[in-house]
């Protein structure tokens, strides 16, 4: 706010009306599980919207939709993604003995429970990959 800067006040107070809502939702405190679950579910939106705004050729909404997943991405964990994703998909298929495509879902369950931050959209078609 003391930097005038309108576009991260308004952002920020996004996040913050989201976290009340969870509050008032839910009843309790809000966890940093929560707050990060929310941020993901927030980035996931602008994601979304953004390729919306692509198809529908509106570059101008689709530039504020960027810069508000850019701004929201600095205060989420750093996502487990490229060859250190891959790695540990691997570890994940030889140590429970994973080896075709009906073992999809528990490779990605198992990497759900172990990297809960890992970028899921990559890591499905690296499982595909290993898996067939």
């Amino acid at each position: 706010m003391l930097d005038k800067d309108v576009f991260v006040r308004d952002t920020l107070r996004l996040v913050t009306s989201e976290i009340k809502r969870f509050e008032v939702d839910n009843r309790k405190d809000p966890t940093d599980e929560d707050v990060v679950a929310i941020l993901k579910r927030m980035a996931k939106q602008r994601k979304d919207s953004i390729q919306q705004y692509k198809d529908g050729g509106r570059p101008d909404l689709e530039e504020i939709e960027q810069k508000e997943l850019d701004l929201l991405s600095t205060y989420l964990p750093q996502a487990l993604s490229g060859d250190a994703l891959k790695t540990v998909i691997s570890e994940i298929i030889s140590e429970n003995g994973f080896s075709g495509m009906q073992d999809m879902g528990n490779v990605m369950k198992e990497l759900k429970i172990k990297h809960s931050n890992a970028e899921m959209s990559e890591a499905s078609s690296f499982v595909k990959e290993l898996l067939s």
